[in-house]
């Protein structure tokens, strides 16, 4: 593989296969990728010879570590239209693999976060492998879990993907399937093995049944009971209450966690999960626009960005800087209609 091509098309026998080839820059997504592969992913949802799309990340270090922050960045610093158009069509892709009509294959070996999540979790079976790293880590860059992370995390098991929106824990392989984002578990050495099979026309669900392994006990059915007790609170000031009040190492070191994110970015994705887990899937991509571009038009995104990937001094200046100075007044301008801007699927 090279990085002549950011993402490439291949047909392969039955599979279309998609490889994200950006392994230098952790196969993040650009505007440009997002276009191609909702273009070459309309192409094969009618094409008879092909029965199962693949997607892969070239590399051994991610499938997708999410979409290319420092374009972002750079585009909504100075007033260039490429983030929003980013984000209209990155969701747009999100809802295409969402509703796609055939099987869609994702191959999640290494880090899988952000805009990477949007691109396989969507799919209809996520493959995870020995390497496999999972994190919606956005509230520390001042942003909220889209690409679609308002369906999906309100719908993972009790209260573990609020757990997971508001702390930006990162999951191994065990707890990715344990959560339901792996639907199964194939060594890496087994990869190309799968694909050989999808290839000559097998369907996925029968081709795994002879590559598929059991994996051990997870971190999260350890601490289950406490994750649903205390992230089934009303209100961020509340789970954090009740992390304190826990006395527990792990209840303190998730507190600081959720303490040192951006305060209105934890705020909105408190509502945006307790939202999404009454909307269907059209409905939280609608409202995940609306929100992010208020995002873009905002601060703390930019501070994030600036402390974990620009300057990298691990010090973001959040404003406001505590819960209690985000206003369910300013909460609500997040949600508000765009009017002839809405998101259109």
């Amino acid at each position: 593989m090279t990085d002549e091509a950011p993402v490439l098309f291949e047909k392969r026998g039955a599979v279309g296969l998609i490889t994200l080839n950006r392994p230098k820059a952790l196969n993040a997504l650009t505007h440009g990728m997002c276009l191609a592969m909702k273009t070459q992913l309309d192409k094969w949802a009618s094409d008879p010879d092909i029965g199962t799309v693949v997607i892969r990340g070239a590399g051994d270090r991610a499938f997708c570590a999410g979409g290319d922050i420092r374009s972002l960045y750079e585009s909504g610093l100075n007033k260039t239209p490429y983030a929003l158009n980013f984000y209209r069509d990155e969701y747009i892709l999100n809802a295409t693999i969402k509703h796609y009509p055939i099987p869609y294959v994702a191959l999640i070996s290494g880090i899988v976060m952000g805009g990477g999540v949007g691109v396989s979790v969507h799919g209809s079976h996520r493959i995870a492998d020995e390497t496999t790293v999972f994190a919606m880590p956005e509230t520390g860059i001042g942003l909220f879990p889209d690409v679609g992370g308002s369906f999906f995390l309100p719908r993972l098991p009790g209260e573990t993907g609020m757990y997971l929106a508001l702390t930006g824990a990162r999951l191994k392989t065990p707890d990715t399937l344990y959560a339901g984002i792996a639907t199964h578990f194939v060594p890496r050495a087994k990869r190309e093995a799968l694909i050989g099979v999808l290839v000559a026309g097998t369907a996925p669900d029968i081709a795994l049944r002879g590559l598929h392994e059991d994996v051990p006990d997870t971190f999260l059915s350890d601490h289950r009971k406490s994750i649903d007790a205390i992230f089934a609170k009303n209100s961020v000031e509340d789970i954090l209450a009740a992390l304190d009040a826990d006395h527990t190492d792990w209840s303190r070191d998730t507190a600081k966690t959720i303490r040192a994110k951006s305060p209105t970015a934890t705020k909105l994705t408190f509502r945006q999960l307790r939202e999404g887990a009454k909307l269907g899937f059209d409905d939280c991509m609608k409202m995940e626009w609306r929100m992010v571009n208020r995002v873009v038009a905002g601060r703390d995104f930019y501070e994030g960005v600036r402390a974990t990937i620009i300057d990298k001094d691990g010090a973001p200046k959040w404003q406001p800087a505590s819960l209690a100075e985000v206003s369910a007044a300013d909460n609500d301008e997040y949600f508000a209609p765009l009017g002839n801007k809405e998101l259109v699927l």
